[in-house]
């Protein structure tokens, strides 16, 4: 089963040659190298050439390369696609992606195959979210909290229930294609307990990890995505238990006072797939 963690994704500025330097060594599963929100306009073309060379010199090991270029709709996403097109990314990120229309234009400036991520962070994006997955170049969403927060004009609550319908949506559109789904994020940095709850509730509605803006996340965040030892535990016993009723032909695989079903084995080898990836890196 071939499974990636996406659990820990950390914003890094493209601009920034010590934080590019120091992502090397961060237990992260993916890093986006921002050339928009954090890099400010004089600096957006000389940002080009400095996260080409940290490309270039490499080091980054398993850890899911990502490039979120500026919109299309500026004076610099073009350029940034045309000077790191062939830069070595395994993604690129499009911002305040609206319809599958936006996808097909980066694909046709990239020209290359690679994947495509979008930012899920307006509201006419969140409208169009089943067609903006359904692109075929397109194989993650990531959620623009943020933004959207803006664009929906909602006041902010620790239980996001404001955004619970354009969360769930993103989610939903996600899971119909087979597209990855990284959750938006928190912004005091410094209040892990607010951070460990905002990322047990977007593990809870099913997403695959979170964006970080802090290295001090990294560590409640890839421990809120990985499989519990509990989970694991449970796992291995759903699938030994079901294996031995179907080998004997007869009854009903039962543990922990639960009915386990062939629904139920197949997330349980995922989450020991997962379990295994995450060991592995």
């Amino acid at each position: 089963m071939d499974i990636r963690p996406y659990r820990s994704v950390l914003y890094i500025p493209g601009s920034k040659e010590r934080a590019l330097d120091k992502a090397r060594e961060l237990p992260v599963d993916a890093i986006i190298f921002d050339l928009e929100d954090a890099v400010t306009p004089d600096a957006k073309v000389e940002a080009r050439a400095t996260l080409a060379q940290a490309l270039a010199v490499g080091g980054y090991g398993a850890r899911v390369k990502i490039i979120r270029i500026n919109g299309l709709d500026t004076e610099w996403g073009a350029g940034d696609v045309e000077a790191l097109r062939d830069a070595g990314a395994d993604v690129f990120l499009l911002p305040k992606v609206n319809s599958a229309a936006d996808v097909q234009a980066l694909s046709d400036l990239l020209g290359n195959g690679t994947p495509i991520w979008a930012m899920m962070e307006t509201p006419l994006g969140i409208l169009n979210a089943a067609e903006i997955a359904a692109h075929p170049q397109l194989t993650g969403f990531v959620a623009g909290t943020n933004d959207l927060a803006k664009e929906l004009n909602c006041r902010y609550r620790a239980d996001r229930l404001p955004m619970q319908m354009a969360l769930q949506t993103i989610l939903m559109a996600a899971r119909a294609h087979g597209v990855i789904a990284i959750d938006g994020v928190y912004n005091q940095f410094k209040d892990d307990d607010g951070l460990r709850a905002e990322c047990e509730q977007g593990r809870d509605m099913g997403f695959d990890g979170k964006t970080l803006i802090h290295p001090a996340q990294v560590d409640v965040t890839n421990t809120a995505f990985a499989p519990s030892e509990a989970e694991i535990d449970l796992a291995r016993r759903q699938i030994a238990a079901y294996e031995e009723v179907e080998a004997s032909g007869q009854g009903v695989a039962v543990v922990d006072g639960k009915i386990v079903e062939n629904l139920h084995v197949e997330t349980a080898k995922k989450i020991l797939a997962m379990a295994s990836a995450i060991s592995s890196l």
